[in-house]
């Protein structure tokens, strides 16, 4: 099952700071929900844990996440793949903006996603929702991290 998603996100930070952040491992932790592991392998290469719960389906994934196209501090692209066992697998890519706007930082991204198993068979809607879901705290995470919070 393939989704998409897009949204932007301002953050009252200079747009050097966003993309320390963006690329700094224990910021990125406390922000994606369900994280359990990241541990920044390289510069464009992070090893990650997480957990998921969509619906009825609780999962533990376990994959690489990869940055190229790398235009510091103006955005990248992000991508991973993530083996969650029984559950399905997910892998996908985002591309993040980042431009200056009111002061702040207007961070803009764009994600495709790829899911299977278990969790396909949930429904486009509810992975959608619960997709929808993650990314929102994520940003909402992040936005606070980004504030000092």
């Amino acid at each position: 099952m393939a989704m998409t998603m897009t949204g932007e996100v301002q953050l009252p930070a200079a747009k050097e700071t966003v993309w320390a952040m963006l690329n700094d491992a224990n910021v990125l932790k406390a922000c994606i929900p369900g994280c359990e592991e990241l541990d920044k392998l390289s510069d464009t290469e992070f090893k990650a844990v997480a957990v998921s719960k969509i619906g009825p389906v609780k999962a533990r994934f376990k994959g690489n996440v990869h940055l190229t196209d790398l235009d510091p501090p103006n955005g990248y692209k992000i991508s991973g793949e993530g083996d969650g066992g029984v559950a399905g697998f997910a892998k996908g890519g985002a591309t993040v903006s980042l431009a200056d706007k009111d002061g702040g930082t207007l961070l803009t991204y764009n994600v495709e996603a790829q899911i299977g198993g278990k969790l396909a068979q949930l429904g486009q809607r509810l992975v959608n929702g619960a997709a929808k879901k993650m990314a929102d705290d994520f940003f909402a995470n992040f936005a606070k991290a980004v504030s000092g919070g």
